[in-house]
């Protein structure tokens, strides 16, 4: 495979390219071996403290919701809401039991981060507690199906006799309730109808766990009970059925785009406050339209500059038509992955652990899964969207052009390093206790970071190359501008879809997946705030290295470095760490990162 095909239009010096090429090609494994494991300094070559006096608390505490999921495997259950309402308020009065005076920086920060996060999980289980009640009406036997399930986790077993009695009640009573919901004596609104056929899910395959726990082995149960349970799993299949014929299930196995309804302007504020955001949700707005203006600028002057003048639609057209040919993806893909660390290793930027470099490794993104994903996406590995033979003309055009080289360019460093690779690598290594209080502000904002960053240090090699880049920023204030607008009320899906092609100039496919799949909440776990993370993380990151860094106060490596061994927090706690901020229990988000970033340009 020629080499110079993949690059073509990508000004690069044949000598880096082999340079590049000779470096990966190498087995470095050996040179682990005898050598300070870097992942566990800083870049003076400190050990990193972890000094919390909440570790061991908060290791419990996850220790105990991980046995009480294990356990409550149906999460509408009766049951379940009462023993996790307790468990909460159980952790809460520990919390409030502990001295915070006494505590070290480290341990003030667990306290605040414990402490949000209690109060958001306590919220949450409200909420689908609430929404439990609305549906359960659709579902009238569901107690039935809990009762047995529950009993036999109980070690409370049942005869043969008294079995075939209960699910032949069970039959009728699904019965019953499918006629009542064909005669529209129902309220059906959209979303409980979607948990209904959840829920119904969850509650067939239970039914058939219970009755296969007794089948066979249990003589007179598999006598009395075989027919019966045949017969309700017929009935409720039939009645699962009947919800999966409304409009937004997919009956035949595709991708599905139920679109979830509008949070409203109530729900993104509380979001904002448990991820320590103190701004509303019309300045993010704001913000997200401001940071896509100066984008739109900065690809006017690349499109001058390749000699389309302010049609930036040619320009971008011009930069798609540069994809590579068939088969030729992860050889790109891997040229961009191992420029960009010997970028950052030039410019000392942060400490890359050689295991890091040595152990990553690509795949093929399975095609059903490039349905609802048209971009790679990456972590310990990078996963490749890229079209096989199988896949229709016009889906492979577009997923081709869409995963251009120039497109790529940000896309491979966000995904491997110094982005999702390099953080998760840390985050598995520093503060690990720390894992529930994960935030896609940080995970995400961290990457999106250094696609700014890189970009002010004159990463991108040629115009094509600028806007290339420039469509991933643009890309994610569009992410800002169409969530915050639909769940405000001020935009439809098809007003989100024709945003990002007529603004941000997206293939029409790529973007009816991108709106629906995070509309629908397939992305994500479907939290409100998920779009609006990705930049305005890398907003509050660069504010806070500019605060640092640009001030002296630390190096860019010291920076760099330091975030990466305090694993996912929200970043105004991250501020308070490495500022030394005095902290109180009663602490509020009052940072307004933004204004830091206005005050510089």
């Amino acid at each position: 495979m020629k080499r110079q095909t993949i690059l073509k239009g990508m000004s690069f010096s044949p000598l880096l390219v082999f340079a590049l090429v000779i470096a990966g090609l190498s087995s470095p494994v050996l040179r682990l071996y005898g050598q300070a494991p870097a992942y566990n300094r800083l870049s003076s070559g400190k050990i990193v403290p972890e000094t919390s006096e909440l570790k061991a608390h908060i290791e419990r505490y996850t220790a105990d919701r991980r046995s009480l999921d294990r356990y409550y495997d149906f999460n509408f259950s009766k049951g379940r809401f009462s023993r996790y309402e307790d468990f909460y308020r159980e952790w809460i009065a520990i919390l409030d039991g502990v001295d915070f005076n006494s505590f070290g920086q480290d341990g003030r920060i667990d306290y605040l981060l414990f402490k949000n996060f209690l109060q958001r999980e306590q919220k949450r289980l409200e909420q689908e507690k609430a929404d439990t009640n609305d549906v359960l009406p659709l579902l009238p036997f569901a107690e039935t199906i809990i009762n047995l399930r529950e009993n036999l986790k109980k070690m409370h077993w049942i005869d043969g006799k008294k079995a075939a009695g209960e699910l032949n009640s069970l039959r009728i009573q699904i019965e019953n309730a499918k006629k009542t919901l064909e005669s529209q004596k129902v309220s059906k609104s959209t979303a409980n109808l979607r948990r209904a056929v959840s829920i119904s899910g969850i509650l067939r395959q239970s039914l058939k766990d219970w009755f296969d726990f007794y089948n066979g082995y249990d003589p007179l149960f598999t006598w009395w009970v075989s027919e019966p349970y045949q017969a309700a799993d017929k009935v409720l299949q039939s009645y699962e059925e009947a919800f999966r014929r409304n409009p937004g299930e997919d009956r035949a196995g595709g991708p599905s785009y139920a679109i979830k309804d509008p949070v409203g302007r109530e729900v993104l504020l509380e979001e904002l406050a448990f991820e320590m955001i103190p701004y509303t949700p019309e300045e993010i707005l704001a913000i997200g339209r401001q940071e896509l203006a100066w984008c739109e600028k900065e690809r006017l002057i690349a499109s001058r500059e390749i000699g389309y003048g302010d049609d930036w639609k040619k320009a971008v057209e011009h930069v798609k038509n540069k994809c590579v040919e068939p088969g030729e993806q992860p050889e790109l893909i891997r040229f961009l992955a191992f420029e960009a660390i010997d970028f950052l290793e030039k410019h000392d930027l942060l400490t890359i652990p050689p295991m890091v470099k040595d152990l990553i490794r690509m795949e093929m993104m399975p095609l059903v899964r490039q349905q609802t994903t048209p971009f790679f996406t990456g972590g310990e590995v990078i996963s490749v969207a890229y079209p096989a033979d199988s896949v229709p003309y016009e889906r492979k055009i577009s997923t081709m052009r869409g995963n251009n080289p120039h497109f790529s360019r940000a896309v491979v460093h966000h995904e491997l390093v110094p982005g999702h690779n390099l953080q998760g690598f840390m985050a598995a290594r520093h503060r690990t206790y720390r894992r529930p209080f994960q935030t896609s502000f940080y995970g995400e904002g961290w990457p999106l970071y250094w696609e700014m960053y890189l970009w002010d240090m004159g990463f991108q090699r040629s115009p094509e190359d600028r806007i290339g880049m420039l469509f991933w920023r643009m890309h994610r204030c569009a992410r800002i501008i169409f969530s915050m607008s639909y769940h405000l009320g001020k935009m439809s899906v098809d007003d989100c879809i024709d945003f990002l092609v007529d603004r941000i100039g997206h293939e029409k496919p790529l973007a009816e997946v991108e709106v629906k799949a995070h509309l629908s909440g397939r992305a994500y776990g479907g939290q409100p705030l998920a779009q609006i993370s990705y930049l305005t993380g890398g907003l509050q990151m660069r504010a806070l290295s500019r605060e640092l860094v640009d001030s002296g106060k630390m190096t860019a490596k010291e920076f760099h470095d330091a975030v990466l061994c305090e694993n996912s927090i929200p970043i105004e706690l991250l501020r308070a760490k490495l500022t030394g901020q005095q902290l109180t229990p009663d602490f509020k988000s009052r940072w307004k990162f933004y204004a830091v970033l206005e005050n510089q340009k």
